[in-house]
């Protein structure tokens, strides 16, 4: 049995009224199709192209290893030149991954090949945040800490993007003080047996495509799964409500930092209890 996935809905262009009204008001997912059509981004943004531009540059790097009460929050696994990292992508399917990584601070001449979209969104000019992937790589499920609207573009290859909305928190096993659902879990074929709260979730899925846009509404959670090598570009638009505001500063200034206090003080220990009680949690809100 899969999960309940409906596919997010698709256009191929959009007005700035019907974006905002139809899709940011409701809080709703869609796919843009030719958002990118006239930008240089889609006819020059490939992996070869990066490694021309951005080469000599050290990123840093994660895998899907489980979170250790030894690595800091978003502490990266590694380092390598981007040239070395582009030419393993290119032979052979990895874990590693870049994971909001601001190349365009480090390569300005990259932000000629864009526009800022006119949606309706007061977008963070100072975050054009970029993420790259091997063939198989996974992000795992995750709401991301500022509670922005997202602007997800897809470039050299394509990917699968699962989406659950705020409201199915109570089904994702969602572990306490984090961001994340138990990464044991397996989004492409979940064991109901071991959780079964899935069974109740409702979700969206897309497969997403070169010069492709998806709007993920804030708060939103989301599982990526690279299905050829590529990278993305994510925009991002802070949320304009005090409630989700209010979220967003206790996650940055509060949660995250007593979560990192007590991976110190209690090591695995303290990851081994989060855990725990994500899965008795939710299954006890099951009955």
């Amino acid at each position: 049995m899969p999960l309940q996935l409906k596919e997010i809905e698709r256009v191929k262009t959009i007005s700035k009224k019907d974006f905002y009204t139809n899709f940011v008001k409701k809080q709703k997912p869609v796919v843009v199709e030719q958002l990118t059509s006239d930008w240089p981004a889609y006819e020059k943004w490939n992996l070869d192209y990066i490694k021309k531009m951005a080469g000599d540059k050290t990123v840093p790097l994660y895998d899907d290893r489980p979170v250790s009460f030894k690595d800091g929050f978003n502490e990266a696994h590694a380092n390598m030149k981007m040239a070395d990292y582009i030419d393993l992508l290119k032979s052979k399917p990895t874990n590693f991954r870049i994971f909001l990584y601001n190349l365009m601070k480090e390569v300005p001449l990259l932000k000629k090949d864009f526009k800022w979209p006119e949606l309706g969104l007061k977008l963070v000019k100072q975050l054009p945040m970029l993420f790259f992937g091997g063939e198989n790589s996974r992000v795992f499920m995750h709401y991301d800490i500022d509670y922005s609207n997202i602007l997800h573009f897809q470039f050299n290859g394509k990917k699968r993007c699962v989406l659950f909305a705020p409201d199915q928190t109570p089904y994702l096993y969602k572990v306490p003080f984090s961001l994340i659902s138990r990464e044991d879990i397996d989004f492409d074929n979940p064991d109901f047996d071991k959780f079964p709260a899935l069974k109740q979730s409702q979700g969206y899925v897309t497969e997403l495509k070169h010069g492709e846009m998806l709007y993920m509404p804030q708060g939103y959670w989301h599982y990526m799964k690279y299905l050829t090598p590529g990278f993305s570009m994510s925009l991002r638009a802070f949320p304009r409500s005090i409630v989700k505001l209010s979220k967003a500063a206790y996650n940055v200034f509060i949660m995250r930092h007593f979560d990192n206090f007590m991976k110190k003080r209690k090591g695995q220990e303290w990851i081994d209890y989060k855990n725990e009680k994500a899965l008795i949690t939710t299954n006890k809100n099951l009955s």
